[in-house]
């Protein structure tokens, strides 16, 4: 059963069920109402008549007195103490009342009583008879007016319900058009989503802030979400790729150098099972480098040390220029070591980054500068003499997904991910980059750190 019927079903029968208490609550409060007041009426009245009757015996006739006080719808009797009835009158419309067996009572009594399927009120008080002796005049009264009465109320109470029903049935309906249209538009909305692959949010009419809105508000956060989360997937799996590119080649070179001659020179055994072991540790941290990178507000884990960063920058440059057999050429700005403090796996990750780029874009030899600068900050230069970068392009590469030459970097297999993963380590690690560009001439990146 759909939500919309069962909110029009329940609805309809809570509120049925809240008339028919109601109607009852009604019915009974009147009925005791009307047999309250019908007795407190038939105790009044006895009390007269017996006082006025009290007044009269002896010297009216008993039967011709109490014909005068004889109820329309009734009986009027005097009954003795040994329950013989001394005298009784009866109603025309009420002849049945007579074969009634009589009883009598030592005291005041009023009642209701049921004879021959009939509602009546009996009222009894005691009476003086002229010879002194005690007996009870008694009056029994229909209850018949009080019982159309009630009749009546029912069969309207009945139709108030039934009437009532009506609107109920029409509120409910358009309740439940207002509680499930959010409800049928978020299922739509989902639908849609699972055919199409897009994400789509609710549109939210009102300002009403009610829990509907609210929920409605709350999907499209929940959207919001998990296009970001699906983005940030996305974006990992292309930075993955990207990325473990290059230590892949190196691992590879290395491999097929081993299987070649690695048995023969135990020296070059020693140089290639060292780099594919190092570049299997930084492919590790990448992994976790990536993963972080594809999260939200992630900081980044910082492992400085001291490095002399001529040596360093000697050993890096080696394990890449021998994978893609390409020479890199090292110029020394100060003939001085150069000593920094800095994360020395992220520094190869964001070196690599560079040199990468600068082998897809340039035939030519790359070449590495490294120096300090008049603020004595240390400076790594990434020199290439490719096609450069046009002025108008140059402060949109470090944006994700984007690329100067679109044709060659998806012939070379670039996804514009490389220069932005790079500004991402360069801000971890306290670095500024800095991007001069000629076309047709070179690109020259310069990464600049603080000395320690």
């Amino acid at each position: 059963m759909k939500l919309r019927n069962k909110i029009n079903l329940y609805t309809a029968f809570l509120f049925a069920l809240l008339l028919i208490l109601m109607n009852i609550t009604i019915y009974l409060s009147f009925n005791k109402l009307i047999l309250d007041s019908e007795l407190s009426t038939a105790n009044k009245e006895i009390e007269k008549v017996t006082e006025n009757i009290g007044k009269s015996l002896g010297a009216v006739p008993e039967g011709a007195l109490l014909r005068s006080y004889v109820p329309i719808n009734g009986m009027i009797r005097l009954v003795s103490p040994d329950n013989e009835r001394i005298s009784a009158v009866t109603s025309p419309t009420e002849q049945e009342l007579s074969k009634q067996k009589a009883v009598f009572y030592n005291s005041e009594l009023s009642k209701t009583i049921e004879y021959i399927n009939r509602e009546y009120i009996f009222s009894s008080m005691p009476i003086i008879m002229p010879d002194g002796t005690v007996a009870n005049l008694q009056i029994t009264k229909s209850l018949k007016t009080a019982a159309n009465i009630l009749s009546i109320l029912r069969i309207v109470l009945f139709m108030v319900t039934l009437l009532a029903l009506i609107p109920v049935l029409i509120s409910s309906r358009v309740l439940s058009n207002l509680i499930t249209k959010p409800v049928s538009s978020m299922i739509n909305t989902m639908t849609d989503i699972r055919q199409s692959g897009r994400f789509k949010r609710l549109k939210l009419e009102g300002n009403s802030k009610d829990e509907l809105f609210l929920m409605g508000e709350t999907f499209n956060h929940m959207i919001d979400l998990l296009e970001v989360n699906f983005e940030k997937q996305e974006q990992f799996v292309s930075n993955a790729s990207h990325e473990l590119k290059t230590p892949l080649t190196i691992i590879e070179s290395y491999a097929s150098l081993l299987k070649r001659r690695g048995k023969e020179e135990p020296k070059l055994f020693t140089e290639a099972v060292e780099a594919i072991h190092s570049e299997a540790i930084r492919m590790k941290d990448m992994t976790e480098q990536l993963l972080m990178l594809a999260k939200n507000n992630e900081q980044w884990d910082i492992e400085k040390s001291q490095i002399n960063l001529k040596m360093w920058i000697q050993h890096t440059i080696k394990g890449f220029a021998d994978a893609y057999q390409r020479k890199i050429e090292m110029v020394e700005g100060t003939p001085s070591p150069i000593m920094i403090e800095t994360d020395e796996k992220k520094l190869k990750q964001l070196i690599f980054i560079f040199l990468d780029n600068a082998r897809k874009y340039s035939d030519d030899i790359i070449k590495i500068e490294i120096g300090t600068n008049y603020k004595d900050d240390v400076y790594i230069k990434i020199i290439d003499r490719g096609i450069g970068i046009p002025p108008e392009e140059l402060s949109k590469v470090f944006d994700r997904f984007y690329r100067v030459d679109k044709a060659r970097t998806r012939r070379l297999g670039g996804t514009g991910l490389g220069l932005s993963i790079a500004k991402d380590i360069a801000d971890a690690i306290n670095a500024e980059i800095q991007l001069s560009s000629e076309a047709g001439r070179g690109t020259t990146a310069t990464i600049s750190l603080k000395k320690s």
